[in-house]
C-alpha cells in the first residue's frame, strides 16, 4: 500500500510524474484540478460551489476542496493507496488530510518534493507557449508557491523526501521510486 503526496513548484513536472508513477505503482493519481473538473462537469453540489470561485478566478475554498478529497479517498480504488497532486496546498489542508487518514487508521508513506532550479522552471513554463505564461507571472507563481509551501514542507518533515526533478520523465520517476523504496 502506497500513500504519497507529490509537491513541487509550477513547472516541476508534478502532473507528468504523477501520471507515470500512478501507473507504475498501480494506484490512482488524484489531482485537485481533475476533482474540480469532474464535480463541475457533473454539476454536483460541491461542483456548483467550486464553479462560483473558479469562474471568478479565485481559489476554491479549503472546505470545498477538503470535502472533494475526502469523498475521493473513500472510493474503493484509493483503498490500496493513492498519489495526491495539488493537495494539500497548505498546512490547514494537511491537517484535514491527516484527520481523514486517521479516521481510517492510515498514514502517509511519503511526501515527495520535486526540486528544480527556478531558472529552469521559468524556462520550462515559457516553453509551453501559453498566453498567461509571461516571465513576470511565472516568477510570481514561484514566489506564491514558496510562501504557501514552505510551511507544508516543514509540517511533513518526518515523511518528506526531496528528489531532483531535473531530467527526463523516466530518470525522475526512477529517483522517486528509489526514494519510496528506502522508506
Amino acid at each position: 500500500m502506497t500513500r504519497v503526496v507529490l509537491v513541487g513548484p509550477p513547472g516541476a513536472g508534478k502532473g507528468t510524474q504523477a501520471t507515470a508513477l500512478s501507473q507504475r505503482l498501480n494506484i490512482p493519481h488524484i489531482s485537485t484540478g481533475d476533482l474540480f473538473r469532474t464535480h463541475v462537469g457533473e454539476e454536483t453540489p460541491l461542483g456548483r460551489e467550486a464553479k462560483r470561485y473558479l469562474d471568478s478566478g479565485e481559489l476554491v475554498p479549503d472546505a470545498v476542496t477538503n470535502e472533494m478529497v475526502r469523498e475521493r479517498l473513500s472510493e474503493p480504488d484509493a483503498k490500496s493507496g493513492f498519489l495526491l497532486d495539488g493537495f494539500p496546498r497548505n498546512t490547514k489542508q494537511a491537517e484535514v488530510l491527516g484527520d481523514i487518514l486517521s479516521e481510517n487508521e492510515e498514514a502517509l508513506d511519503a511526501v515527495i518534493e520535486l526540486k528544480v532550479p527556478e531558472d529552469m522552471l521559468v524556462e520550462r513554463l515559457l516553453g509551453r507557449g501559453r498566453d498567461d505564461d509571461t516571465e513576470e507571472v511565472i516568477r510570481r507563481r514561484q514566489q506564491v508557491y514558496r510562501s504557501e509551501t514552505a510551511p507544508l514542507l516543514e509540517y511533513y518533515s518526518n515523511v518528506l523526501v526531496t528528489v531532483d526533478g531535473v531530467g527526463d520523465v523516466d530518470e525522475v520517476s526512477s529517483r522517486v521510486l528509489d526514494a519510496l523504496g528506502k522508506r
